[in-house]
C-alpha cells in the first residue's frame, strides 16, 4: 500500500479553499501512484470551527465539495481514494446534532467510514458543545494488489487512552481495545492536535503503545498552521508494528509525503535534533504568520521600547512576514533612558525595519493640563504611569487603523499573570505574540537567538546571520518599564527567576499554595503572588488573543471567574 499523508493548513470555514488543498494533494498522490490520501481531522471545515458548526448552510455546503472531490477522482485519478474530515449531521433533532466524522471519497462518491468516540472538553477543547460521541471505531477495507487491507480509523483523541503516559484521559471507551478484536493491518489517526511543550514526544509514545497493542503500523497525521490562538505543528509520523518511527513529516510546514508499506528500513533519529528554543521560535513564527494572513492583514505595527520583550516580538514578526511588512514606533517619554532609545534604533537597523519616532512628552503635558481641573492636581503615581502607556497605545492604534496594520501586543506571561500591564495601553493590540512566554523564557529564547546554535535557524527564517540579533545591551539590562526615573520591575515584583517558577506552579500545575510554601518560597510571597494573579483576571479577560504554546495559556482554556472569593 502507498499512502499519501497530506499535512494540510486549512482556513476555518473556507470550504472552497480547503477542498482545493485536498484536490491538490490528490494530484500529488496520483503522480506518485498512491492508493489512499489521508487528511487531518475536520480537514474540509478546518479545526476548530467552533460556533461555525451551528451554521447550517455552511454544513450543507460540505456535500457539494465532497462531490467535487469525487468528480476530480473520477476524471483524473480513478484508482485513488481520500479520507476527508467533516462535520456530519445526525438523523434526529437531539443535541448535539453532529458527529465528528471521516468520509471516504472515491470516483463512486463518498460514504462515512468513521466517527470520533472520545470528545475532549478540557483546556481549549469544547467538543461536547457540538458533537455526539460515536459508539464504535471506524474500519475500512481496501483491496490493493490482490491483498485486502483491514484499516482502523480513529480521530485525534481516540488514540489518547494511555493514562500512564498522558497523566489523564477522557472518560469513555478505549477505541484501541475495540480495534484489537478486529485484527487490523494498519491504524490511521487523523488529528488536529495543537502544539504545546513536549507534546510531540507524548504523541509518539502514545502511537508507539497503540502499534504494540494492535501489532500493526500506526499512521499519525496532524493538521499544521495557526488558527486563532492555537498553533498546529504538524510533525506527522508513521510507526512500524514495534512502535518505532519509520517515517516523519516536517514541523510547522504544510507538506505531502508518501509512505510505502513495503519500505522496512527504520529511520535513525537525527543526532542534530532541533533545540527546544528553535522549535518554540518556529511555532511562534507560524502562529503569527497565519494569524496575520487568515485575518486579512498584510503588515504589522508594534511599539519598540528598547526592552527585551518588544525586541523578541519584532524579530518574530520579521521572520514571519519579512522586514518590509513590520513598522516599529519609538515613543520616548521624559523617563526614557538614552540607552533604551539607542537600543531600539540599533535593533531596528539590524532587522532593517522601518521606524518612526513620536516623542510623547508634549502629549503627557497636555493630559496633565486637561486633568488638573478635575483631579485638583496633575496626575500622580500610578495614574501618571498608566497615562504613558495609554498615550502610546492610542498612538499605535491610530497608526494601525489609518495604515491598516495589525497591532502586536508585546507583553509576556509573567506580566499578564500579575497584572503588570496597562489596559488600553501596552495591552492594546490584535494579537499577543509572547503572552504565553514567561519573562525567563523570553530571556532564554533571546540568549539562544544570539548564540552560534541559532545560526542555521536564523538563516532558514531569513533573519540576519552574521551578528548578534537581539544584542547584548538588550539582553543584559535590568527589566524596566521606565515608568519613572530609575524604576525597575524588581521595585514591584520578585526577581523573575523567583516569580516565574511560582507562577508556573499556580497556573499550569494548579498547585495548592500550601505545596508551594513547603517548597520554601515563603508564605508571604506565595500569598502576594496568588493575590496579584487573582486581581489581574479582569485585565486578562480584555487582553488580545494569546498564541498558545504551554499546557495552560491565558485564553479560551483559562476560565477563572473575575469576581470570586
Amino acid at each position: 500500500m502507498r499512502l499519501c499523508l497530506a499535512q494540510l493548513n486549512p482556513l476555518i470555514g473556507d470550504l472552497k479553499g480547503n477542498c482545493a488543498k485536498i484536490i491538490n494533494s490528490c494530484q500529488k498522490a496520483s503522480e506518485n501512484n498512491a492508493n489512499l490520501v489521508i487528511t487531518p481531522e475536520l480537514s474540509l471545515l478546518g479545526y476548530p470551527a467552533r460556533d461555525l458548526l451551528f451554521n447550517k448552510p455552511l454544513l450543507e455546503s460540505q456535500w457539494i465539495f465532497l462531490d467535487t472531490i469525487a468528480s476530480h477522482l473520477n476524471n483524473n485519478a480513478s484508482q485513488l481514494a481520500v479520507l476527508v474530515g467533516i462535520a456530519e449531521p445526525t438523523a434526529d433533532l437531539q443535541i448535539p446534532q453532529l458527529f465528528n466524522s471521516i468520509a471516504l471519497v472515491s470516483k463512486k462518491g463518498w460514504e462515512i467510514i468513521g466517527r470520533k468516540q472520545l470528545l475532549p472538553t478540557y483546556d481549549v477543547f469544547d467538543e461536547k458543545r457540538y458533537f455526539r460521541a460515536a459508539k464504535s471505531s471506524g474500519c475500512l477495507e481496501l483491496e490493493i494488489d490482490d491483498k485486502l487491507w483491514h484499516i482502523g480509523v480513529t480521530i485525534c483523541e481516540d488514540l489518547w487512552v494511555e493514562e500512564k503516559i498522558q497523566g489523564q484521559r477522557v472518560l469513555g471507551p478505549d477505541p484501541i481495545a475495540d480495534l484489537a478484536n478486529k485484527e487490523i493491518d494498519l491504524l490511521l489517526n487523523l488529528s488536529a492536535s495543537p502544539f504545546t511543550y513536549n507534546k510531540k514526544l507524548i504523541r509518539q509514545r502514545i502511537a508507539s503503545k497503540a502499534a504494540k497493542r494492535l501489532n500493526c503500523p500506526v499512521v499519525y497525521l496532524n493538521q499544521v498552521g495557526g488558527n486563532d490562538e492555537l498553533i498546529f505543528d504538524g510533525a506527522s509520523f508513521v510507526t512500524d508494528r514495534k512502535g518505532l518511527i519509520t517515517h516523519s513529516l516536517p514541523l510547522c510546514r504544510e507538506s505531502t509525503s508518501i509512505w510505502d508499506s513495503t519500505f522496512k528500513k527504520e529511520t535513525v533519529p537525527s543526532l542534530n535534533s532541533p533545540d527546544k528554543e528553535e522549535i518554540l521560535l518556529k511555532v511562534l513564527v507560524l502562529g503569527l504568520r497565519d494569524y496575520v494572513a487568515k485575518c486579512g492583514f498584510k503588515s504589522v505595527i508594534l511599539g519598540l521600547s528598547g526592552g527585551i520583550d518588544s525586541a523578541l516580538v519584532a524579530i518574530i514578526a520579521c521572520a514571519a512576514l519579512g522586514a518590509d511588512n513590520v513598522l516599529a514606533i519609538l515613543m520616548p517619554s521624559p523617563w526614557s533612558s538614552e540607552s533604551s532609545v539607542k537600543d531600539a534604533k540599533d535593533l531596528a537597523k539590524r532587522l532593517d525595519i522601518q521606524t518612526e519616532v513620536i516623542p510623547i512628552t508634549p502629549l503627557m503635558h497636555s493630559y496633565d493640563t486637561s486633568l488638573k481641573a478635575s483631579l485638583g492636581e496633575i496626575p500622580q503615581g500610578l495614574t501618571a504611569e498608566n497615562l504613558q502607556a495609554r498615550i502610546r497605545g492610542t498612538l499605535l492604534m491610530a497608526i494601525a487603523n489609518e495604515q491598516k496594520h495589525l497591532l502586536l501586543s508585546t507583553g509576556n506571561k509573567s506580566e499578564y499573570a500579575v497584572g503588570y500591564c496597562t489596559l488600553y495601553g501596552d495591552m492594546n493590540g490584535g494579537l499577543s505574540v509572547i503572552g504565553d512566554l514567561y519573562k525567563t523564557s523570553v530571556f532564554n529564547l533571546c540568549n539562544w537567538l544570539d548564540s552560534n546554535k541559532a545560526c542555521q535557524c536564523r538563516k532558514s527564517l531569513m533573519l540576519p546571520e552574521n551578528e548578534a540579533l537581539v544584542g547584548r545591551s538588550i539582553r543584559t539590562k535590568a527589566p524596566s518599564a521606565e515608568l519613572r526615573p530609575n524604576q525597575f520591575d524588581s521595585d514591584s515584583l520578585p526577581d523573575y527567576e523567583i516569580l516565574d517558577p511560582i507562577l508556573k506552579e499556580l497556573i499550569e500545575e494548579d498547585n495548592d499554595p500550601s505545596t508551594l510554601i513547603q517548597q520554601k518560597y515563603g508564605t508571604d510571597l506565595i500569598e502576594k503572588i496568588q493575590k496579584l494573579l487573582k486581581k489581574a483576571e479582569f485585565k486578562r479577560r480584555q487582553a488580545p488573543p494569546v498564541l498558545k504554546v504551554s499546557n495552560q495559556a491565558f485564553g479560551s482554556g483559562w476560565r477563572k471567574p473575575i469576581a470570586s472569593t
